[in-house]
């Protein structure tokens, strides 16, 4: 077993203190070469093979210099996931604050540009709350799980694909990539079926098979699936789909190279009540020993299950990351030292 290691954590919303300064500080400053004068935008040039990123010569906050020096720090590791699917989960604090929204969109952009195939899973739960509030309609959930009525339902479809997915593409393709909005239910993307706990849940479902040949096409031509977690069975029945469940079965039908879970905690703690004590790397059997000890429990239990599961069909690494930091994909997929936990095989 690989053995958990624990360091010190700053406060969850400021940036690491394992990552250089200047390190961090470059990420807030590419804009692309051709438009230089254009802030807070990156810009894919071609196809994949001719993507550039270049920073900003008229920032301030950084010297050229620098800056070029961070990016060719950031080239073994651009090279080491290029051309590599990585499937992104995307929910929690980093979907509610509109600054850690463009944080992970600016993300998502600049490492498709470099040649990464990303595909972006995503759940809504307040949105959805919002809008069941608007309807007079109560929120209920049993053991963390939202309960799905019919109209509970409607509502979830109608939020999930029509509001919080296209709002998600517009925010892509503003930035400068292009995505492609879909469901589960697109080209029988996922195919659902009722929860064993059908009775008490309603229309929340589990995932009986994936099809990922709808989005095959779109990442080999450098675009960006953004996939809401709604799927139907074979009658045509519309379910309620975990989200983090949803990205772990697409990673691997994909057999994606890593998964990555956006979640509200800094990850997997060997000791729940000391913030300080993040398990920076532990493979499965780990894992497990953890959960059997208690120091997984909650919450954060289907997001270590949906981890071992998908790893164990194939996925090379999945990570829990805190997506409370800013640029925090960058941070896990750009640099040694990562932004959670990652669970490997």
């Amino acid at each position: 077993m690989l053995a958990a290691k624990t360091l010190p954590l700053t406060s969850p919303l400021s940036a690491p203190s394992k990552v250089s300064d200047d390190f961090a500080l470059s990420f807030k400053n590419f804009v692309p070469v051709s438009k230089r004068n254009e802030k807070h935008k990156i810009s894919c040039l071609g196809s994949s093979s001719q993507s550039v990123i270049a920073p900003d010569m008229g920032t301030q906050s950084t010297t050229a210099q620098t800056r070029v020096k961070i990016l060719s720090e950031a080239l073994p590791f651009i090279q080491k996931f290029r051309g590599k699917t990585i499937v992104v989960k995307y929910g929690g604090a980093a979907m509610k604050s509109e600054a850690l929204q463009a944080s992970v969109i600016a993300d998502i952009v600049l490492l498709s540009c470099v040649g990464l195939r990303i595909v972006f899973v995503h759940g809504g739960g307040p949105e959805i709350n919002q809008w069941l509030g608007k309807l007079s309609i109560k929120p209920n959930f049993l053991n963390g799980l939202r309960v799905t009525d019919a109209s509970t339902m409607e509502i979830v479809s109608m939020v999930l694909v029509g509001k919080v997915n296209k709002h998600l593409v517009a925010l892509i393709n503003k930035a400068g990539a292009t995505a492609v909005g879909l469901s589960g239910i697109d080209g029988r993307l996922l195919t659902a079926r009722p929860s064993p706990n059908a009775a008490q849940l309603g229309f929340v479902g589990e995932i009986a098979s994936v099809d990922p040949s709808i989005i095959l096409p779109l990442v080999d031509n450098n675009h960006i699936p953004v996939i809401a977690s709604v799927a139907g069975d074979v009658t045509g029945q519309s379910y309620n789909i975990n989200a983090d469940t949803a990205a772990g079965e697409l990673a691997a039908a994909l057999s994606a190279e890593k998964l990555i879970l956006l979640t509200d905690v800094a990850g997997i703690l060997e000791d729940r009540d000391d913030p300080g004590s993040l398990v920076k790397e532990i493979d499965i059997k780990g894992v497990k020993m953890m959960m059997e000890d208690g120091k997984i429990a909650g919450g954060m239990i289907p997001k270590v299950n949906c981890c071992v599961r998908s790893l164990a069909q194939g996925v090379r690494t999945a990570s829990i990351i805190d997506g409370r930091l800013e640029h925090s994909l960058l941070l896990e997929i750009l640099t040694d030292e990562g932004a959670g936990t990652m669970i490997t095989r």
